[in-house]
């Protein structure tokens, strides 16, 4: 990872990073044994936000974003989203709540279709219970024919008719990629958690996939928490960067700002340049 090659493509000057919160992390904690993964984690990221974590491997932001999944509980601080203290929900619930994650490893359905696959995500939101889809009330009915209509607009924004009816197994990862990114978007999330969405894409589905990225937001007003060590994506989509070392916060600002902090600058090539 060459961070003195990043470009950083600067903020969007109509998100306003000093606006109220959709998400607050506050004096986050988590240690595991003898070991402490977070020390004190402090940000915000505020409403149509597309804020970038990065960090040298074993920085603690796939423990980070666990957190924030509900995966893991902090032994102190807390997490608010759009005012609600998470650790008031199960991981279940999140969908519901307003956020979706995609993760490192595609996580698809291999055998299902992407139409399958997407139609999943909308599931997740769903209104009718197993009874009213057991009994096929025309409630149940109504909620079908509307997460049929949603993935079907979300594999023609995607680019995924001519693959809409074979098994997401059979695709290429940069495809699949996609997929995940119509699955999570069809739960009409808020806060869209990426786990290095980058990582196994080549130079052009990189490119493709910061020009989606920003689509993604500038289209829903979505905020975007992304973990990525393609440094070159994260300064050229991010409003925010956030860096952490060891567990800690080392700087947190514009792109062009934490590209240039001392400690960024020493946690990734080893001196203060």
């Amino acid at each position: 990872m060459e961070l003195a090659e990043a470009k950083a493509g600067g903020a969007d000057e109509g998100v306003d990073l000093l606006a109220p919160a959709l998400l607050a992390v506050s004096g986050l904690t988590i240690r595991f044994g003898g070991v402490t993964a977070l020390q004190d984690v402090s940000f915000e990221v505020a409403h149509g936000a597309i804020c970038g974590l990065i960090g040298p491997n074993g920085a603690g932001k796939t423990t980070l974003f666990n957190c924030i999944s509900r995966l893991y509980d902090p032994g102190a601080g807390s997490i608010t989203f759009d005012g609600h203290p998470l650790a008031s929900f199960a991981r279940h619930e999140l969908a519901s709540l307003g956020i979706a994650r995609t993760f490192q490893n595609v996580a698809l359905f291999a055998t299902m279709t992407v139409r399958e696959n997407v139609c999943v995500g909308a599931h997740a939101i769903a209104r009718g219970g197993f009874l009213a889809n057991a009994l096929a009330t025309p409630l149940a009915r109504r909620e079908e024919l509307r997460i049929a209509e949603r993935a079907d607009a979300l594999i023609e924004e995607f680019g995924l008719k001519g693959v809409a009816d074979r098994p997401a197994g059979a695709l290429s990862f940069g495809v699949r990629k996609r997929v995940e990114l119509a699955r999570a978007l069809a739960k009409g999330p808020k806060l869209l958690l990426l786990d290095e969405p980058a990582g196994g894409l080549n130079h052009s589905e990189v490119d493709g996939l910061a020009d989606e990225i920003r689509a993604i937001r500038d289209r829903r007003g979505v905020a975007v928490l992304l973990v990525e060590h393609h440094m070159n994506l994260v300064m050229r989509v991010s409003d925010q960067v956030v860096a952490l070392d060891f567990g800690r916060v080392i700087a947190n600002g514009r792109p062009d700002e934490v590209r240039a902090n001392r400690e960024v600058v020493r946690a990734y090539l080893g001196s203060a340049g």
